[in-house]
């Protein structure tokens, strides 16, 4: 007989860096799924001009594939840091702590691509945290910066990570 495994253990799950259309659509799903639905944030303010510059990764179950979760990085060019968004993880699925893994997942994506360019560090990460989650990135280091503001109708926080690059 299989032992059951515990309530709070994690379903079977990887993340990937999306390659195609249909991961990106995933993602976008996930996002329209939390924010648009669930946290009535516009519909149109979701999709947004950074999409095609940004790298998603995508959190889903396996062997389904379902999609569960998303987040994406960017840096404008010319910029001196990364940016952090859109980190999303569908409700019944926020216990197995995924966002803690994506997270960590994009910075050390983040890690590689400093090192790739030659950068000698700390690598700088920025995110426009929701209020309520500020403490969420604090857990990482991330430090807020100015005053909270308005995005999309929603009070944010300026967080910043200045990130070594050797873990």
């Amino acid at each position: 007989m299989m032992a059951e495994a515990p309530a709070n253990s994690a379903p079977s799950h990887e993340i990937i860096v999306v390659q195609t259309p249909e991961e990106r659509q995933q993602c976008y799903d996930v996002r329209i799924d939390v924010f648009h639905h669930e946290q009535k944030f516009p519909l149109e303010t979701e999709i947004d001009d950074m999409e095609d510059m940004a790298t998603h990764f995508l959190l889903r179950l396996t062997p389904s594939l379902t999609p569960i979760g998303t987040i994406r990085a960017y840096k404008m060019p010319g910029a001196r840091y990364y940016k952090l968004s859109r980190l999303a993880v569908l409700k019944d699925y926020r216990r197995y702590r995924f966002g803690r893994e994506l997270v960590l997942t994009l910075h050390d994506w983040v890690r590689q691509q400093a090192l790739q360019a030659g950068d000698a560090g700390p690598v700088k990460i920025v995110c426009h945290s929701q209020i309520p989650v500020k403490g969420f990135y604090a857990r990482f280091r991330y430090e807020a910066e100015g005053d909270e503001f308005d995005e999309d109708g929603d009070p944010h926080q300026k967080m910043i990570l200045r990130m070594p690059l050797q873990p």
